[in-house]
C-alpha cells in the first residue's frame, strides 16, 4: 500500500471511520498496517472494492 499514496489514504480513511477509538481497534493505523491486523486487512479490502466501483463508474461515464 505504501507505493500507492491515494489507495493508502483511502485505507486510512476507512480504518479511521470504522475503528474510531480504542474500543474498536486496540492499535493505531500505522501499527495495524505494520502488523497486517484483521482491522487493517478489512480496511484494505473496502478500499479496493471502492476503487473498483469508482473505476467502473468512470469507465461508464466515458462511454456516454
Amino acid at each position: 500500500m505504501r507505493h500507492d499514496v491515494r489507495l493508502r489514504e483511502a485505507v486510512r480513511a476507512i480504518f479511521d471511520a470504522c475503528y474510531p477509538s480504542d474500543d474498536w481497534s486496540p492499535i493505531r493505523f500505522e501499527e495495524a498496517e505494520r502488523f497486517g491486523t484483521v482491522h487493517y486487512r478489512q480496511a484494505v479490502e473496502a478500499a479496493l472494492r471502492a476503487r473498483a466501483t469508482f473505476t467502473a463508474h468512470a469507465t461508464q461515464l466515458e462511454l456516454i
